[in-house]
């Protein structure tokens, strides 16, 4: 068996590891944080998996909060129009439920989980030259975190890298208090669209004191939704968060009007990064390779719910990269293989769908969006894309197979 390490204790660092731990190779996990620092820490994301990602954790046994954390049941849109009125509402229906767990639950677990069966833990923060002298001893090294110097490794790929610069503000606020829909009685994430301004998605999730909501908000730069900044202080990011929903969305600010507050003290983000796709080996001065993982080398913006069931996917792609791999040398063309097989097993989709979402929608789009509140399977066949992406290039993607598809209800 392989002498592993993997660099990133996040979705797919910990999956992996747990992974191959699994199938008996030699596994080691560095991480610069303890798993109490990650619990008392700052949220980390904004995440719903959908079916197949869950499935994936499944396998390997980590569905450690089903029953606890709500079930996700749907998928909806509402489109703010003129004087902030709803132009467009409706709510497609999930073939099987998604959930939302706060990574300062779910990560610590997975690294305690990790270490007691037997998996070597490092708490430190690794340079290149550091991780160039650990990967020396051991046979594949992989690097799951896109966050520091360690992503140098790995160049920007510009044939599928669109943009230069961030396009969108993100501000993440985990609330309880928030009263449910009064349209629908089952949990469903929403989307609300203001065109030209940004987006708000609403998303049932769990936290260490219970089921909670995320309210996110995605603001073009320079607009009026671009008014956080990771310094703001918790109580006012929430403060803004709810003028904003009040002003954009009145709809979803009369569900806070019981009270909403922040889960705890850290529950609050804000940031922008710029989506990029990387080349997936990195090599170190001495000649060396090494292996990015999910964000490390394919970070997408956050406007299409893809990061954490991404990051799900590539692990499961990897482990099965590695377990049909045997006993070869994990050489370049092994890595780029591996790769391969995650990037053109849907990712590509996730990649292009993620970055067109971020401009403004073409008529095709919007006749779809439209459609959809009065077609429940259109609705339905969206929702269902979150977990699926790949089903939409057939009928989302042109003109021509937005007309085909739509037209096959005419003729019913």
């Amino acid at each position: 068996m392989a002498k592993i390490l993997i660099v990133g204790a996040g979705q797919a660092g910990l999956q992996l590891a747990l992974g191959l731990q699994a199938d008996g190779h030699d596994v080691s996990v560095t991480t610069d944080r303890t798993p109490d620092e990650i619990r008392g820490g700052r949220v980390l994301s904004t995440q719903c998996m959908f079916r197949t990602a869950l499935r994936h954790e499944s396998d390997l046994g980590l569905n450690l909060w089903d029953g606890q954390a709500p079930a996700v049941e749907g998928l909806g849109v509402s489109v703010s129009g003129p004087e902030a009125a709803r132009v467009i509402d409706w709510v497609g229906h999930l073939d099987g439920a998604a959930q939302s767990v706060d990574q300062r639950l779910k990560m610590p677990a997975w690294l305690e989980l990790f270490a007691e069966r037997g998996g070597t833990v490092s708490v430190a923060s690794v340079t290149v030259p550091g991780l160039e002298l650990l990967a020396r001893d051991h046979d594949l090294t992989l690097v799951a975190t896109g966050k520091g110097e360690l992503a140098s490794l790995f160049t920007r790929d510009a044939e599928r890298s669109p943009y230069a610069a961030p396009q969108r503000a993100l501000a993440v606020s985990y609330v309880h208090g928030l009263a449910p829909r009064p349209e629908h009685d089952f949990p469903a994430v929403r989307c609300n669209l203001v065109p030209g301004i940004g987006e708000l998605f609403v998303i049932p999730a769990l936290t260490a004191s219970g089921p909670c909501d995320i309210l996110f908000w995605e603001g073009v730069p320079g607009g009026p939704l671009d008014v956080f900044e990771p310094a703001l202080d918790p109580a006012d990011q929430l403060k803004r968060t709810l003028e904003l929903m009040r002003q954009y969305t009145p709809w979803e600010y009369e569900r806070a009007a019981g009270g909403v507050e922040l889960t705890d003290g850290r529950a609050t983000l804000a940031g922008r990064f710029t989506p990029v796709v990387r080349r997936p080996v990195g090599e170190f001065p001495g000649g060396g390779l090494v292996l990015g993982v999910a964000d490390a080398v394919v970070t997408n913006d956050p406007i299409t719910g893809q990061g954490s069931n991404a990051a799900a996917k590539c692990a499961a792609s990897y482990l099965d990269a590695i377990r049909a791999h045997g006993d070869q040398p994990f050489d370049r063309a092994f890595m780029e293989a591996a790769f391969d097989a995650f990037w053109s097993g849907g990712t590509d989709v996730v990649t292009g769908w993620s970055n067109a979402m971020l401009a403004p929608p073409p008529e095709h789009v919007l006749q779809l969006i439209g459609a959809a509140g009065q077609i429940q399977p259109v609705a339905d066949r969206f929702a269902n894309a979150f977990d699926n992406p790949s089903d939409l290039p057939s009928w989302f993607f042109s003109p021509e197979g937005a007309s085909a598809y739509l037209g096959s209800f005419a003729q019913d």
